[in-house]
């Protein structure tokens, strides 16, 4: 066999149009038959021999060898060193002109080498892109899609898996296949397996494979490619691909990967809402019994699930109930498998929530069954189960009427079950998920009451000492929903000395901005709806004010304003107790650039005034207030658009004349 080889790539190499055909296609045929006993070796000899020039002269619509030159090329293509030395024997065009041609089995090998070419290569989608082959592979299956001949569909599938590799940006979370014909086994990556990362819908990849410095360039290119396809509106063929050749497994999955590697762009989504995706999604997932098979449409599912309209098209075409009976059926395994679909099913199912109209329409008033079968979760042994079941809650409760029918059907002890059970050494995302929901409970005004009197408040502190931001974060957020406008709590809380010093330590986490913003909004809450000196004592004596006063400095307007006010307090209740911190935290600097800053909100100007009448009533800060010019910063406010702006100004510059 190596004799023949050798002797057909010599022969090949000095080729010319002389040659006949036959002498050509005992050629070729030598080469298939090293290919299919070893495809590696063979396309190594292939590639020193230099005979992929040749085959560029070869790839004639008239030649009878054409097909066998096609696919030879798509053999080769089959490994990855190959596909770089193909584009640059300029075998791309030739081929891309063969897509023109009427010949069935030209065609079908065509399709395969281009494919394969597009295999994780950067170069030959380019290559493939620049000669204008997606164009005539979207009208082939546009023209081809109605029929359902096994000739049309083998063909079909090809193009199809042609577009899907074309289409695939190089570490995409989705499979990529080399182009056989139905019976050969694809040369094909194995799939990683799936990671666990946090509630996110979770999608089996691959490894990215960019070199260094053009991995933004590759990536930049792919997303043209895919907006390109999506122009030419593939999409919707697809889709009605999908929905005619259902019963064809080889030709639905190349749709079906092609749909993920389209569905990540927002242009696709829209494109897709415009169509049945949802209903045939949800129809194909319904005669899946293997796992793989419904992982490869779950991956579809999930990107799609983000589109808002989608999200209500899924929900009407039934795939809730497909969810709860996959969550049903593999709730108790331990099989890795039943696991993963276990994670998969029950994150689409709040994704799926995420959307108004959809979540509203499962919620149905609360006596919804998919609502009863997600409160079903929450006591569940499962953590997966009690963190989807939690996040549910969470976004049923983005309205005040759900939130209020929640609370009042006693949703608030079942979280605070949950979280009981989660207190030591417990699932930090079921902690954060189980306050989430809580602390969007406590957004309408009715419940505040309601859920202080549950005991949430204490439920919440137990995980005062948790030393994970995200918990940390959901903690203060939901103590200070629970305490607006509600005094008698605010004072209970801020005579905390433990919540206190927490939260003054917290105030200094630079590491996370988020949890540092809500410390300093709880704290300046405390005082805000307290409005009691204790408080104000239990702040001062644990170092907090400096907090307040940085806190007056902040980027976002209000927490500038609750902060102002929360000092106003502090200086009207408390000033001789806070004066010290109050001049050491540069205050009066403060407050004097916060009004000389024509950036500055018209309600930062104003209470900024009301706290410098306020802090001239200590000694040492009314001297720091006169060594700064207040009078001629305030004199000129007098003329503020803002007509409460200009009375205060008014009324400062009096008081400041009258203490000067």
């Amino acid at each position: 066999m190596a004799d023949n080889l050798s002797d057909a790539l010599k022969k090949l190499k000095i080729t010319t149009t002389d040659s006949t055909a036959d002498s050509l296609e005992g050629c070729l045929d030598c080469l298939l038959q090293a290919l299919a006993q070893n495809n590696t070796e063979t396309s190594e000899k292939i590639q020193k021999s230099g005979v992929l020039q040749v085959f560029a002269s070869l790839l004639m619509p008239q030649s009878s060898c054409t097909a066998k030159v096609a696919n030879v090329i798509a053999e080769v293509a089959r490994n990855e060193f190959m596909r770089n030395p193909c584009v640059d024997a300029g075998l791309i065009p030739p081929l891309v002109q063969l897509l023109n041609c009427k010949d069935q089995e030209v065609l079908l090998q065509t399709g395969r080498a281009l494919g394969n070419i597009c295999y994780d290569s950067h170069e030959g989608r380019n290559a493939v892109d620049h000669a204008g082959g997606a164009h005539i592979v979207v009208d082939h299956i546009r023209s081809l899609c109605s029929k359902t001949d096994p000739a049309s569909e083998k063909l079909l599938t090809v193009f199809c898996g042609m577009l899907m590799n074309y289409s695939n940006e190089n570490g995409k979370q989705h499979q990529k296949f080399a182009l056989c014909l139905p019976g050969e086994q694809p040369h094909q990556k194995k799939k990683e397996k799936r990671k666990q990362l946090n509630s996110t819908i979770l999608l089996f990849g691959v490894s990215m494979c960019v070199t260094e410095g053009h991995g933004a360039i590759a990536i930049q290119v792919l997303d043209t490619l895919q907006s390109q396809l999506i122009n030419m509106g593939v999409i919707p063929t697809l889709v009605k691909l999908l929905g005619i050749h259902c019963q064809n497994a080889a030709l639905t999955e190349m749709c079906l990967v092609a749909f993920g590697n389209l569905a990540e762009l927002e242009s696709s989504k829209e494109q897709f809402a415009y169509t049945n995706i949802a209903e045939e999604l949800v129809k194909l997932f319904k005669k899946q019994i293997e796992h793989d098979k419904k992982e490869m449409i779950f991956e579809v599912l999930a990107p799609l699930a983000e589109n808002d309209v989608i999200k209500l098209q899924l929900v009407e075409a039934g795939l809730v109930e497909c969810l709860l009976e996959i969550v049903q059926k593999t709730v108790d395994s331990d099989k890795e498998d039943d696991v993963a679909e276990l994670k998969t099913a029950s994150d689409l199912m709040v994704l799926l929530l995420l959307g108004d109209e959809s979540m509203q329409k499962l919620f149905e008033g609360g006596k919804g069954s998919v609502f009863q079968r997600v409160l079903s979760w929450i006591p569940s042994n499962s953590h997966q189960l009690q963190l989807a079941g939690a996040l549910a809650i969470a976004n049923f409760a983005r309205n005040d009427g759900n939130c209020i029918h929640m609370v009042d059907n006693g949703i608030v002890q079942k979280l605070m079950d949950l979280l009981d059970r989660h207190v030591e050494d417990g699932n930090v995302t079921v902690q954060h998920a189980a306050l989430s929901a809580l602390r969007n409970l406590a957004i309408p005004v009715v419940n505040k009451a309601k859920m202080l009197s549950a005991g949430v408040a204490e439920a919440v502190l137990k995980f005062l000492r948790s030393e994970m931001p995200p918990v940390q974060f959901k903690l203060l957020g939901t103590l200070r929903m629970l305490i607006d406008a509600q005094a008698e709590a605010a004072e209970q809380l801020g005579k905390n000395v433990k919540l206190v010093e927490r939260l003054v330590e917290w105030c200094e986490a630079k590491d996370h901005a988020g949890v540092m913003g809500e410390s300093n909004r709880l704290l300046s809450a405390l005082i805000r709806h307290s409005k009691s000196k204790e408080v104000i004592r239990t702040i001062v004596q644990s170092g907090g004010i400096k907090h307040l006063v940085t806190m007056a400095t902040s980027e976002h307007v209000i927490m500038q304003n609750e902060a102002l006010v929360a000092l106003a307090l502090i200086a009207a209740l408390e000033l001789v107790t806070a004066e010290k911190d109050l001049e050491n935290a540069q205050l009066v600097q403060i407050l004097h650039r916060l009004l000389s800053d024509d950036r500055s909100a018209p309600e930062i100007k104003y209470n900024s005034m009301v706290l410098i009448c306020a802090l001239i009533g200590s000694e040492p800060l009314q001297k720091e207030v006169q060594s700064m010019a207040f009078l001629e910063v305030v004199s000129k406010l007098r003329s503020h658009e803002n007509k409460t702006v200009a009375q205060q100004a008014s009324l400062t510059e009096q008081r400041l004349a009258v203490e000067s």
